[in-house]
C-alpha cells in the first residue's frame, strides 16, 4: 500500500546511517526479505515486478523499523445512541 516504509539502521564504521525505503504510488507495497548474511528490501508493484531493491549486510544492520500504511479512516456509528 502506498504509505508502507521501512527504515534500516545500518553500522557505516565511524558513525551510523538510517535509509528510508517507501512505497511511493498506490497499489505498492514494501517487503522485506533475510537469508544467506544479506537484509533485502524491496518495493513490489501489484504484480509483483520488483520496481526498487536496497541490500544491507546483516552483520552491519543494527535496527530495522517497518511502518505499516495509515488504514482509512472508520466512519463511527453511534449504534449506542440510537435507542
Amino acid at each position: 500500500m502506498k504509505g508502507d516504509r521501512v527504515e534500516v539502521v545500518v553500522d557505516a564504521g565511524d558513525s551510523i546511517r538510517v535509509y528510508d525505503i517507501t512505497a511511493t504510488r498506490a497499489g505498492r507495497r514494501v517487503e522485506t526479505t533475510t537469508g544467506r548474511g544479506v537484509v533485502e528490501v524491496t518495493e513490489v508493484t501489484r504484480g509483483g515486478t520488483a520496481v526498487r531493491t536496497a541490500r544491507f549486510m546483516t552483520g552491519r544492520v543494527i535496527a530495522m523499523v517497518e511502518h505499516p500504511a495509515a488504514s482509512a479512516p472508520r466512519q463511527a456509528t453511534d449504534a449506542a445512541d440510537s435507542g
